[in-house]
């Protein structure tokens, strides 16, 4: 027997009255604190996402109705497969199905159902907040050797050949 979970209150409110990100939650987003790097990395995906995904024609409410049942408000749960492939018509596939970090905070992961130029721009967003991620790191740590260190930014090869040159200065002394 498969199990859905029970409708309650809050998929109404959710469905005609979403909380700032939710709106956008027939994606299948769950970006939780709307202050984070991740969100302000994420948010021009997501709306990227919703702008191939809506229909000009059709509400959000009405996807997000179709998500709720027709999904169960899940990107692996189906509770009424009539509902859920028209939210799939409708969408035309377009998903956001998961967002991690790995091995460092700044090692963004982003898996979306989408077209190419879609993956992409994840593409360029993950390496992007990468890059940035690891030089902000390498810059702490030359800033703790030398306080008054000469920072460029733009490059991670050259911060990290900086870095090498401070750590081996020190060592000599």
């Amino acid at each position: 027997m498969i199990h859905t979970r029970n409708i309650e209150w809050s998929d109404f409110r959710y469905i005609f009255f979403p909380r700032g990100f939710e709106k956008f939650g027939y994606l299948g987003t769950q970006i939780w604190n709307e202050d984070s790097d991740y969100f302000k990395a994420l948010y021009p995906l997501v709306l990227a996402l919703d702008y191939e995904a809506k229909p000009k024609w059709c509400p959000r409410w009405f996807l997000r109705f179709l998500h709720v049942f027709g999904s169960d408000r899940s990107i692996v749960r189906v509770r009424n497969w009539k509902l859920h492939n028209l939210e799939r018509k409708l969408t035309k596939g377009i998903a956001f199905v998961d967002w991690k970090t790995k091995w460092e905070d700044y090692d963004l992961r982003i898996s979306i159902h989408a077209p190419k130029y879609l993956q992409d721009l994840a593409d360029d967003i993950e390496m992007g907040f990468y890059r940035r991620g690891e030089e902000s790191e390498l810059v702490e740590k030359i800033l703790k050797i030398d306080p008054d260190a000469s920072i460029i930014w733009g490059n991670s090869d050259r911060l990290r050949a900086q870095l090498e040159e401070l750590e081996n200065a020190g060592l000599e002394q």
